[in-house]
């Protein structure tokens, strides 16, 4: 296990923000407002177990992590050897997708602020990404990013929220209507794959492994740091599908027409920001998601390559020059290829299947004394973590038929 030192606070709300950023990125954005304009107020039962199920998820991951104070791809080996290789590699691959999608996030959003072309943009995103991680306090300086970020977020999503007037008394209805989420098993893979799969639930824990932050003396603070990062993630997710909702309705009448027009739009966040606050809403909305695309684009390079550093000492000696290249590889991806909002959505669907061979490596580590010592894992938080991989399980089998046509 890793000597552990005392945490800095400010170390402490960087991780949980690093992974909040990770989590409310240019993909956030996108698959809550398509699937928001799709359900209505129906999704709110489905948004509120993936808030239940990403806290529940991550508080179980990073406690692990933090006590055995091993990376999770260490964990998995311990577990099962070659299941970390097999979880590193899924994830960075997983990161990887989403990354191209992030860069093209950045571009949208400065083409929706200033008309920028999104090819120039998508440059410039690549450009600011590597420049914080060109920077000697590397670390440092992106916890403050992701910080300033999420506040910007917060604030913009919060303001639309208002504006658009959504029916309450609808959301408040849409929570009895449980029998509707075997029909919403695609948004409940995807959306719970952008808020913890693949890559963004170790974000945080690995920030803090870096930091010297580990140990059981330490779960209070990794656990303190989990409910802020969680708790940032699903209040903005809440105010975003508030916004989306109030956008496709008028009074308590369904807007079909708006519905429609954020759905079928290449960039359906844009679409409901654009219909429910006009011009001012769209800048707004480009401040947003440039927001979210830089501090996705630094979250999904430092994790992806923080699972593949511990595979060969030669990426862990260059790690920093590894998450230049992963940006760059990034960038020319979107430049070449395009097409983000598509990207998006596959890259949280394929996460979300990810989460249970994730989840589940962790779970197992969870009782074994070779990974964590005398710590007792709390049983609730275990019994809570075999339902997530089930409901996780089951949702992403049920999804798989749907989600393979997003390839097509």
């Amino acid at each position: 296990m890793n000597n552990s030192k005392k945490p800095s606070r400010s170390v402490l709300i960087g991780a949980a923000f690093l992974m909040a950023t990770s989590a409310i990125g240019p993909g956030f954005l996108t698959q809550t407002s398509k699937f928001t304009a799709t359900y209505g107020a129906s999704l709110i039962v489905v948004i509120l177990m993936i808030i239940v199920m990403d806290m529940t998820a991550q508080m179980n991951i990073w406690t692990i992590i933090g006590v055995s104070g091993m990376r999770a791809q260490d964990v998995a080996n311990r577990v099962l050897p070659g299941l970390g290789v097999f979880l590193a590699v899924l994830v960075a691959i997983g990161g990887l997708a989403f990354n191209v999608g992030n860069v093209g996030g950045v571009a949208l959003g400065l083409n929706a602020m200033c008309g920028m072309n999104e090819r120039l943009g998508a440059v410039i995103a690549g450009a600011l990404g590597i420049l914080i991680f060109s920077n000697k306090n590397a670390k440092t300086l992106m916890d403050k990013v992701t910080t300033v970020l999420a506040t910007l977020i917060l604030i913009s999503v919060a303001y639309v929220a208002v504006i658009s007037q959504p029916p309450l008394g609808e959301v408040a209805s849409g929570l009895t209507k449980f029998n509707e989420v075997p029909n919403m098993f695609t948004a409940l893979t995807t959306i719970l794959g952008g808020s913890c799969g693949g890559y963004i639930a170790f974000s945080g824990a690995h920030r803090l492994l870096d930091a010297g932050i580990s140990g059981p003396e330490n779960v209070k603070n990794i656990r303190t740091s989990v409910v802020q990062g969680c708790g940032t993630s699903g209040i903005v997710r809440i105010l975003l599908f508030l916004a989306v909702l109030g956008t496709c309705t008028i009074g308590s009448q369904w807007n079909a027409a708006n519905a429609d027009a954020i759905i079928n739009a290449s960039n359906p966040a844009s679409e409901a920001f654009r219909l429910s606050a006009g011009n001012l809403g769209y800048r707004l909305f480009g401040l947003c998601l440039f927001s979210a695309g830089i501090s996705s684009v630094v979250g999904a390079a430092f994790t992806s390559v923080s699972f593949l550093k511990t595979l060969h000492p030669f990426i862990e000696q260059h790690e920093s020059k590894f998450v230049v290249g992963f940006i760059t590889f990034s960038t020319v991806m979107m430049v070449v290829v395009g097409g983000a909002a598509q990207l998006l959505i596959i890259a949280g669907a394929v996460n979300g299947l990810i989460l249970p061979v994730a989840l589940g490596s962790m779970l197992l580590a969870s009782r074994n004394k070779k990974i964590v010592g005398d710590y007792k894992h709390p049983t609730i938080l275990l019994v809570m973590g075999i339902i997530v991989v089930f409901i996780s399980l089951i949702s992403g089998i049920k999804a798989l038929p749907t989600i393979l046509t997003l390839f097509g």
